[in-house]
């Protein structure tokens, strides 16, 4: 046994990739909802965001009618815009 060399506990980003490639959520601008729901709706579904990200998402969807909300695999990004339009937003994925 062989003291002293650390084991390679990293994994390859590209293999990632290829197996999940990325998608990412978009979220539409609508004239229905509030600006603070459509805050209090993304913090809800996608946990990772920050207010301040929550808030320039929807700020860039309110002025340019689109935002991207998260990049993430398929599956996930299914689930985030499933869970946005719950809260009835408009929300599509894209191949990234």
């Amino acid at each position: 046994m062989r003291f002293g060399v650390a084991p390679v506990t990293g994994f390859d980003t590209s293999v990632l990739e290829k197996l999940l490639p990325p998608w990412v959520v978009i979220l539409h601008n609508d004239d229905h909802n509030s600006m603070d729901h459509v805050v209090r709706a993304l913090l809800a579904s996608v946990p990772s965001l920050t207010p301040e990200e929550a808030i320039e998402i929807m700020f860039t969807a309110h002025y340019h009618g689109e935002a991207a909300v998260i990049s993430c695999p398929k599956e996930a990004a299914e689930h985030y815009r499933d869970r946005l339009e719950s809260f009835g937003l408009t929300a599509t994925i894209e191949a990234e």
